[in-house]
């Protein structure tokens, strides 16, 4: 994670904008946004997932519309923070498809999760099953997000 950025010139900025508004974009037609031959393009692009600046592709769906409508913000606690602790408690999300995301925090909760379920029923069920059933979890918050206000991946370059 702490790894050293990546040297981007102003053509790789312009890719990668390029690539976050539309991942689908065909080289071809990249090529001729950005101004540079497509065998040229091709090359950079490569460079860039080579590089793991460009982690992959994927499609953003509506929660809503494929069943998953409801998405929380879950702060966990840990009985410890030993590596022994923490370890298990990530080898044990990295299996819950219920978690979108998982960081481990440095503040007030070990573990800060989003969450993405069906209704409050079915959170319900997750906490109780994969949370707080968890002899190494101590405490459990679960915050509700009433309105989506902005959420995006693009970076701006």
């Amino acid at each position: 994670m702490n790894s050293r950025p990546y040297p981007l010139d102003k053509t790789d900025k312009w890719i990668l904008n390029a690539l976050q508004r539309d991942g689908r974009v065909q080289n071809l037609e990249l090529a001729k946004r950005i101004g540079l031959a497509p065998s040229t393009c091709l090359r950079r692009v490569r460079l860039l997932e080579e590089a793991g600046v460009i982690r992959g592709y994927a499609a953003l769906l509506d929660g809503a519309k494929v069943g998953v409508g409801v998405s929380v913000f879950v702060r966990v606690w840990l009985t410890g923070q030993d590596e022994a602790t923490v370890d298990q408690f990530i080898t044990l999300v990295k299996e819950m498809p219920q978690v979108l995301e998982c960081h481990l925090m440095a503040g007030d909760c070990d573990f800060l999760l989003r969450v993405a379920v069906e209704d409050l029923a079915a959170y319900r069920q997750f906490q109780i099953h994969n949370l707080t059933g968890l002899k190494i979890v101590q405490s459990v918050k679960t915050e509700i997000p009433m309105e989506d206000i902005k959420c995006t991946s693009k970076i701006e370059l």
